[in-house]
């Protein structure tokens, strides 16, 4: 039975009695509402244990990320080569720096957001005197080197576009018996001197003497030529290395570092003073790898360009694999030309003789 009395003659019952002082109504029967954990209004609740934990993963993930740029040359190489191949790809660790400012985002971590610096610095002390514009005026000759592609169907407009860069001196990967006769027509006009051997060719403006195919695989796909330039002779040694591919066994690079192990034996013995090593390597420079090539020589790119100059594949590069590399000369800008009907980009260098 319900009782019910009256406040200044209006009737109440019993559960209207039972509402709270301050107001808030409840139902009947509810439980009340604890202020003491509720929040204030424009108050905002502390994060859960939960996601906190997810707060800690991000940060986690970030300081791994910074240890693996600053950390890769200590990444066993075995099984499956891959720390060869984690330096090859190793510029594309950017790609997880937005990744990781979403999560820490959404996780509303502060935590989170402030460890992102740590791969920032990380990256940009890897890489980023690479992006910077290292080139400068002046320069003796202009060396191009390009993978023309063994099924080009367009040789002569190749030939064209190669001839247009003003080149001194053009080397020429993945020539075939069905082209190589189309570049010779097609390049002899601005070339008066040149070699072929196997793949592998080298034009050039001025004379070229002691050529000669170098016995680094069991094809032909490197020579060696000497350059009489004006400012003296230059070696030029133009190379295909053999191709990697990344399989369920992991990165094949075995056939590629024996060739390449022979033409570093060959580079050792060079007499010329000045020596260019153009080509397609079939690798990055930041490759181990190629440490026996790059451990003697500079890369023209990485100290006269601007960007990675990343060169392959040609419609959307993901690594610079076709290389100018020098020893006894210097370049003063380096860069990629416009793609021709090629998978490779060509790329280019100017040097500087010296004395």
């Amino acid at each position: 039975m319900t009782t019910t009395r009256t406040v200044s003659g209006v009737p109440l019952r019993d559960a209207e009695r039972d509402e709270p002082s301050d107001g808030t109504a409840t139902e009947a029967g509810s439980p009340r509402r604890d202020r003491r954990t509720a929040p204030r209004q424009g108050q905002r609740s502390w994060p859960t244990g939960r996601a906190r934990r997810r707060g800690t993963l991000t940060t986690a993930c970030s300081v791994l990320l910074a240890l693996l740029i600053t950390g890769h040359r200590w990444i066993p190489d075995t099984p499956g080569h891959v720390g060869s191949l984690v330096e090859t790809l190793l510029p594309w660790t950017a790609l997880a720096l937005p990744a990781l400012l979403a999560a820490a985002l959404l996780r509303g971590s502060r935590t989170a957001t402030a460890a992102l610096l740590i791969p920032i610095t990380a990256w940009l002390a890897v890489f980023g005197a690479r992006l910077a514009d290292k080139s400068s005026p002046g320069g003796d000759l202009t060396v191009v080197s390009h993978n023309v592609r063994q099924e080009n169907p367009d040789p002569h407009g190749t030939a064209r576009s190669l001839i247009a860069s003003r080149a001194d001196v053009l080397a020429l990967q993945e020539l075939s018996p069905d082209t190589a006769p189309a570049y010779e027509r097609a390049l002899a006009g601005t070339y008066p001197y040149h070699v072929y051997q196997g793949t592998v060719g080298l034009w050039s403006r001025y004379p070229l003497r002691d050529a000669r195919p170098l016995p680094i695989m069991p094809w032909t796909r490197a020579l060696r030529a000497t350059v009489d330039t004006p400012g003296g002779p230059l070696a030029v040694y133009v190379a295909h290395l053999p191709s990697v591919r990344v399989t369920p066994a992991g990165f094949t690079i075995g056939t590629r570092d024996e060739a390449l192990g022979r033409l570093a034996e060959d580079l050792r013995a060079e007499r010329v003073r000045r020596v260019v090593l153009v080509g397609d390597l079939n690798g990055s420079t930041d490759d181990r790898s190629l440490r026996p090539l790059t451990r003697h020589m500079a890369s023209a790119q990485s100290t006269a360009g601007e960007g990675l100059g990343l060169t392959w594949p040609a419609r959307f590069p993901v690594v610079r694999i076709d290389q100018i590399l020098l020893k006894g000369v210097t370049a003063t800008s380096a860069w990629s030309l416009p793609p021709t009907t090629s998978d490779h980009l060509p790329v280019a260098a100017r040097l500087t003789l010296g004395p």
